[in-house]
């Protein structure tokens, strides 16, 4: 939402313009933990569908398990991220950025394991087999400096996606994300 301005509060971790929606499935980061990686996502769900209301309540636990064919085992699955962007740019958030959100799964990045310990998650809906949104592109970029204002550690060559914490696990955002551009409307 190009219109859309955004600022984050660093006592709470929350940014003000984004829909707010505090997920259960979150906990305290490790003392002394800096947060210095962004981590990028997609995620659809069902498969393929790039609706957002199955996805907010899968972070909230509250996905129906008969909503869908293999909803059932994901209705279990405590997961998170801090944010999720729609296909028209809307920025939900479901963890305070001071809060460990539970997204990169078994992880590594540069040696360090668990990556959700020291990084921000942000879901685009979408999948690999697509290109994203415009509009997503815009609230991705805007987020991303917001975020960088209070946690200037997070630089060009410390944004990466899932597919990077994660190699042969997952394939995430994708070959359709657009690095370059992300990184040209950065500063990056």
């Amino acid at each position: 939402m190009k219109d859309r301005k955004y600022a984050i509060d660093g006592r709470t971790g929350i940014v003000h313009g984004a829909t707010v929606l505090l997920s259960p499935h979150c906990d305290r980061r490790p003392a002394g933990i800096e947060i210095d990686l962004l981590v990028i996502h997609a995620v659809s769900l069902p498969p393929g569908e790039f609706g957002t209301s199955d996805v907010i309540d899968l972070f909230m636990g509250s996905l129906n398990p008969t909503a869908q064919p293999g909803y059932d085992e994901l209705a279990t699955t405590r997961v998170s991220a801090h944010f999720l962007v729609s296909r028209e740019g809307q920025i939900f958030q479901f963890v305070s950025i001071l809060e460990r959100a539970w997204h990169a799964g078994v992880s590594v990045f540069a040696g360090r394991e668990q990556v959700n310990d020291f990084s921000v998650g942000i879901e685009l809906i979408g999948s690999d087999a697509c290109a994203f949104t415009d509009h997503q592109y815009d609230s991705l970029c805007q987020l991303t400096k917001v975020i960088g204002s209070i946690c200037p550690r997070i630089t060009g060559d410390r944004v990466v996606g899932h597919s990077d914490v994660a190699p042969g696990r997952k394939t995430d955002p994708g070959p359709h994300f657009d690095w370059k551009r992300y990184f040209a409307s950065v500063g990056s």
